[in-house]
C-alpha cells in the first residue's frame, strides 16, 4: 500500500471507527472491525474504487453486520445490564470538526438501539446517525432503496422519536459530576436528594465480574434509597478518580473505590438534575483506564 493510501484511511478511521462502535457497543470489536477493513483496503484495487468512504463503509457495516450474531447471542447470556464500552474524553480535548468523526453515541440510544434487527441497526446506524445518503445505504445493505426505507422505518418506530436535547454546559457537567462523586466517595448521600431528578435510573454494568445490580433502578427516590444503603455499608479508605471528564458523551469521571474497582460513571443531566447513572464496572471494558482513575486522590470535595 502507498503512503498516501495509507493516510488516506487514516483520515477515514474516526469515522470508521464509530461507525463501527455504534453498530456493535464494543471499543474493542470496533477496533478489531476497523483493522480488518484496513487490511482489505490495502488489498484491494484502488482504481476500481470511485468512492473510499463510501466503500470503506460498506466494508465494515458488512463486517459488523456478520459479528452482531455472536454479539447478540453473548448480550443474551450477559449477567446483569449490559452497557456500551465506555469512550472517556478529557473536558479540555478539542472539538472534532465533523459530527461524523464522533465515536461515541449516547447511551440511552445505544441501549435503545439493542431493541433493532442487524438490519435495521445497520440501516438506523448508517442513515440517521452517520448521515449515509439512501443510495450508499442501498448498496451497503444489498437491499432496494425502498426495502432500506422499511427497515428505517421499523427501526425509527422501536427506537423512538429522538427528543431534542441540549447538552449541559461542561461547567455545569463539571460541577454535578463532581458533587455526585463526593456523595458517593464520603457516604454523605444526602445531596443526591437535590441532584437526582423525579425519573432518574441507575445502570450498572459489572458482567458478571465484579459486584454490580443485576436490574435497573428506577425512580429518583430509588437511586438515592440505594446510595443510602451503600453507604451505611460501605467500607472505609480512600478513593482515587480522574476528576470530571466527558463518558460517552456525558459528564462522568473515571474512579477506583476504596475496594479497589475501577469504574466509570456517566451522567444524563436535564434542567440541572440527573436524569440517568450508567457505571460501568465490567473490567474487560475499562483497560487502559486506570492510570486516568489515579490521577486525583478524594479531592472531589
Amino acid at each position: 500500500m502507498s503512503e498516501a493510501s495509507a493516510i488516506e484511511f487514516e483520515r477515514d478511521r474516526p469515522f470508521l471507527t464509530g461507525l463501527a462502535y455504534r453498530m456493535l457497543g464494543s471499543f474493542a470489536d470496533a477496533q478489531d472491525i476497523v483493522q480488518d477493513a484496513f487490511l482489505r483496503w490495502h488489498g484491494a484495487a484502488k482504481a476500481d474504487i470511485a468512492n473510499r468512504r463510501g466503500w470503506l463503509a460498506t466494508v465494515v457495516t458488512r463486517l459488523c453486520l456478520d459479528r452482531l450474531g455472536s454479539a447478540r447471542a453473548r448480550r443474551e447470556s450477559y449477567v446483569g445490564a449490559w452497557l456500551p464500552d465506555p469512550v472517556v474524553e478529557t473536558l479540555a480535548a478539542p472539538e472534532r470538526e465533523a459530527p461524523d468523526a464522533r465515536i461515541d453515541a449516547p447511551v440511552a440510544l445505544m441501549l435503545a438501539m439493542e431493541r433493532l434487527s442487524p438490519l435495521e441497526r445497520a440501516a438506523f446506524v448508517l442513515h440517521d446517525l452517520m448521515d449515509i445518503e439512501m443510495g450508499e445505504l442501498s448498496a451497503a445493505l444489498q437491499r432496494s432503496e425502498g426495502a432500506c426505507r422499511q427497515l428505517l422505518m421499523r427501526a425509527r418506530a422501536h427506537v423512538g422519536e429522538p427528543k431534542a436535547r441540549f447538552p449541559v454546559a461542561t461547567e455545569e457537567g463539571a460541577r454535578i459530576a463532581a458533587a455526585f462523586f463526593a456523595a458517593v466517595e464520603t457516604g454523605e448521600v444526602g445531596p443526591l436528594r437535590d441532584l437526582l431528578a423525579e425519573q432518574a435510573v441507575m445502570i450498572s454494568d459489572g458482567g458478571g465480574k465484579v459486584i454490580a445490580t443485576l436490574n435497573p433502578v428506577r425512580g429518583g427516590d430509588k437511586v438515592y434509597r440505594f446510595f443510602r444503603g451503600i453507604a451505611a455499608k460501605r467500607r472505609p479508605g480512600r478513593w482515587s478518580w480522574s476528576g470530571p471528564l466527558t463518558v460517552s458523551g456525558l459528564p462522568g469521571y473515571v474512579a477506583i473505590d476504596a475496594n479497589g474497582i475501577l469504574h466509570t460513571t456517566a451522567l444524563d443531566i436535564e434542567n440541572g438534575r440527573i436524569t440517568a447513572v450508567y457505571t460501568v464496572r465490567n473490567p474487560d471494558k475499562l483497560k487502559g483506564l486506570g492510570e486516568l482513575a489515579a490521577l486525583q486522590t478524594g479531592n472531589a470535595r
